[in-house]
């Protein structure tokens, strides 16, 4: 498939990934809440009002999106979703859970490595109202819902 990431493209999940701490990625060691051979699970850099703490599960091998990803990865990152939605549940007290995937900018994807958001939801929370309105959050606060997993 054709690629949207600009040229020269450093791509910040695979620096996450690395382990790499530096300004081009905001994600820190402390984000990870889970890691094996083919996924990793963290807490997103930026929060959505009404739906603070929700996770992203990337495939720790980079490939674009859902295009490019391979059955049984895609099996490995859907599998990890299902087991931290149920975890989300109990730790956030939340009435569900989206699962949020985008493929290329037309679709809002904005980091070009595959990533699968999982937002809590509570009635009434508005989440698609506030998409637009996403900040992004301290090392501080993202730990507290880290800690809410531990």
């Amino acid at each position: 498939m054709n690629t949207h990431a600009p040229k020269n493209y450093i791509c910040p999940i695979c620096l996450g990934v690395q382990g790499v701490e530096n300004e081009q990625t905001l994600i820190r060691k402390q984000d990870i809440l889970y890691r094996d051979d083919a996924v990793m699970v963290l807490i997103a850099s930026y929060f959505i009002k009404g739906s603070e703490g929700h996770l992203i599960v990337v495939p720790t091998r980079h490939f674009e999106n859902i295009y490019d990803l391979p059955d049984e990865i895609g099996a490995r990152i859907f599998s990890t979703a299902k087991e931290y939605a149920i975890k989300m549940k109990s730790a956030y007290g939340c009435d569900g859970v989206n699962l949020l995937q985008n493929n290329e900018p037309a679709a809002g994807q904005h980091a070009f490595h595959y990533h699968l958001h999982l937002f809590p939801r509570y009635d009434g929370d508005s989440l698609w109202e506030n998409m637009g309105k996403k900040r992004e959050v301290s090392l501080e606060e993202r730990k507290k819902f880290v800690d809410l997993f531990r």
